[in-house]
């Protein structure tokens, strides 16, 4: 009989499958990183318990082009500053990528807010563009020019904080009680500029993060990195206090909500 796909794999097959994805070689990117200090309050109002909003109320977006083998990824996120306990890291609110492979990973192993999106970083000489966009929507758009290079920063290990569930069966609330995730990488940068630009927000239901305005910039920058990743599950949250923040996860709030079809239908 041929090989069925589907069929089991053998012991052989998932260690070896395990010792290729342990040694993978560095992986660079180039991406636009955009910070800039927000409305203290919003930051506040988007951290889900047990989180708390850090000293500054900044938010980062970072949108690159990933060197992976074979195809090019295009990779994004937004993300508050925030701190669980004595930790400093940083709360992503959402991350596009343009590969249905880049999805599933970080979502069900890392609890990360994966989506799929349109991630477009482009330069011409010092002209350089970037933006995230999703439903036909840029709604980050990253404009500036290259003004001077910037000496390379020292490695730098920066944390991640995901909360990682499943819905419930029946539509009510979750399966178990979800997981915060401490998300550690381990990040190496080979070149990095400073940009003159600016950075726009446009109105969308599915990615408001309009309302995280744009007081002032503090960062932007393009350069080329790379980073490994490892998280750590550090503690079971509150069902009930995470709740209410289910809708960040999803495009339709309704459905996370949602109950199993009548008649198993």
């Amino acid at each position: 009989m041929a090989r069925v796909r589907y069929g089991a794999r053998t012991g052989a097959e998932i260690a070896a499958s395990r010792e290729k994805s342990s040694n993978l070689p560095d992986i660079w990117s180039t991406g636009v990183v955009a910070v800039w200090e927000t409305d203290p309050d919003v930051v506040a109002a988007v951290l889900p318990p047990p989180l708390k909003p850090a000293e500054r109320p900044l938010v980062r977006a970072n949108i690159s082009k990933v060197d992976l083998p074979g195809y090019p990824l295009g990779a994004g996120s937004v993300a508050v500053a925030a701190r669980h306990g004595g930790v400093e890291g940083w709360y992503p609110l959402v991350m596009p990528m343009t590969h249905e492979r880049a999805l599933t990973g970080g979502r069900e192993v890392f609890g990360e807010p994966k989506k799929l999106g349109e991630v477009t970083v482009e330069r011409e000489g010092l002209v350089v563009r970037a933006s995230l966009a999703r439903h036909g929507i840029a709604f980050v758009e990253v404009r500036g020019a290259v003004d001077r290079e910037l000496p390379v920063p020292e490695p730098a290990r920066k944390t991640d904080f995901y909360f990682k569930f499943l819905p419930a069966v029946d539509g009510s609330g979750f399966e178990d009680d979800p997981v915060l995730v401490h998300c550690t990488r381990n990040e190496k940068v080979r070149k990095l500029e400073h940009l003159t630009g600016d950075v726009v927000l446009r109105e969308s239901m599915f990615d408001p993060v309009a309302d995280l305005s744009v007081r002032r910039l503090v960062e932007l920058t393009i350069g080329e990195k790379t980073s490994d990743q490892q998280g750590r599950a550090v503690e079971r949250v509150s069902a009930q206090a995470l709740l209410p923040y289910l809708h960040q996860r999803y495009d339709d709030p309704q459905q996370a909500f949602d109950g199993p079809p009548e008649g198993g239908a």
